[in-house]
């Protein structure tokens, strides 16, 4: 196998010769990394567990934990998840890198279609299965919404979407999710929604592709599954948990592969997970940082404030040179777009002539790092 060098080593590799401006601190706009304490009631509930170390997890969650997950589900999207519709994981990369495999593994000529610019496990996953991969671009014609043609969806064994989207920060409403799944009924595709972001929202809550499931009829949400993940909405990405819920019938021979994966997570790590799942609260308050943040870039660079995530898909000239002299003249560091994308069968890069911004930091940190972009912008 072989994969693609992930979008920070290619960083790295662009601005290896570059030396950035003296006497102006670092600031990275580039990893979707909080930059804030995990909340003190988490790291208590890890702490008090500790002794749990001695214990192996089971590979299908402690129920602790699996029922803190399905009562955050029902109090945001008034779902009444079964047992047998949802597992908790050790984080989602893992998820998305290995659910794939097991669901492609009998797959003659598997087909992975994703919306790109992409999470880059997408594409690794892909590779790892032996799939064709179809790239769905989103771009300012399509709103950033991603589009399949008849002949695709015939074609199409797997399909995942990202919404709320990294990088774009768009987001689709419950009819359009609804729409995504009567076509994965009709064509008989699994569609995934990677739901990482639904919690770092700045106004209306997002829907959940099992919400639109329910919304078009779909009750046993055959052929739909989500993931979603603590790292974002709790400032946790060190607790590694996340979700996979859904269609009964894909996830109970994917619970069977996964005591084979070895990828349970520690019983400390699940019992701070559940506190997290269960409080709303510590998920509010940083929401408002990431609002402010937007507000921030609004009135500095004149950016609308988008609906949800904590990202900026900042359009620039030229991306490359942008973030180059970005780094050189003022220290910041912020991610191509054209490193996020891939040239699909007509050679478009939706990342093209975009840079990504990650707006994680606190106020002052944010407009410092802004105030830099809008001088290189300029310049």
């Amino acid at each position: 196998m072989q994969f693609e060098s992930y979008p920070f080593e290619k960083l790295t590799t662009l601005l290896a010769d570059i030396q950035p401006a003296k006497g102006k601190e670092l600031i990275a706009l580039t990893i979707g990394e909080p930059q804030f304490e995990t909340p003190a009631f988490i790291q208590d509930a890890l702490k008090e567990n500790v002794s749990l170390l001695k214990k192996y997890p089971k590979t299908a969650g402690e129920a602790e934990t699996k029922e803190a997950m399905k009562r955050f589900n029902q109090k945001r999207f008034n779902l009444k998840l079964k047992d047998e519709e949802i597992i908790p994981c050790f984080g989602t990369r893992e998820v998305l890198f290995n659910f794939p495999q097991f669901l492609l593994f009998d797959v003659k000529a598997p087909v992975m279609a994703f919306s790109n610019p992409f999470y880059q496990i997408y594409e690794g996953a892909a590779i790892a299965s032996r799939a064709k991969m179809v790239l769905l671009n989103l771009n300012e014609e399509n709103e950033f919404k991603p589009e399949m043609s008849e002949e695709q969806m015939k074609e199409a064994d797997l399909v995942i979407l990202n919404f709320p989207n990294n990088p774009t920060a768009s987001v689709l409403s419950l009819d359009e999710l609804g729409e995504w799944v009567k076509l994965a009924l009709e064509y008989d595709f699994v569609l995934l929604n990677d739901e990482c972001y639904s919690e770092i929202y700045t106004s209306k809550p997002p829907p959940s592709l099992l919400e639109a499931s329910v919304h078009v009829g779909n009750e046993s949400f055959k052929n739909t599954v989500v993931i979603n993940s603590i790292s974002k909405r709790s400032s946790a990405p060190g607790l590694r948990s996340g979700f996979i819920a859904g269609d009964a019938n894909i996830l109970k021979d994917y619970i069977q592969y996964r005591t084979y994966v070895g990828c349970a997570s520690p019983l400390p790590l699940q019992s701070a997970a559940a506190a997290a799942w269960l409080d709303e609260e510590h998920v509010a308050d940083s929401r408002e940082i990431y609002k402010k943040n937007f507000e921030i870039a609004q009135e500095i660079l004149g950016t609308p404030i988008p609906k949800a995530s904590f990202y900026i898909w900042l359009k620039v000239e030229d991306e490359i040179d942008f973030t180059k002299r970005l780094f050189c003249e003022f220290n910041v560091k912020v991610l191509p777009g054209s490193f996020l994308a891939r040239e699909n069968e007509k050679g478009e890069n939706p990342g093209k002539g975009y840079v990504r911004l990650a707006l994680v930091h606190n106020a002052h940190t944010t407009r410092v790092a802004l105030e830099a972009v809008k001088l290189c912008l300029n310049s």
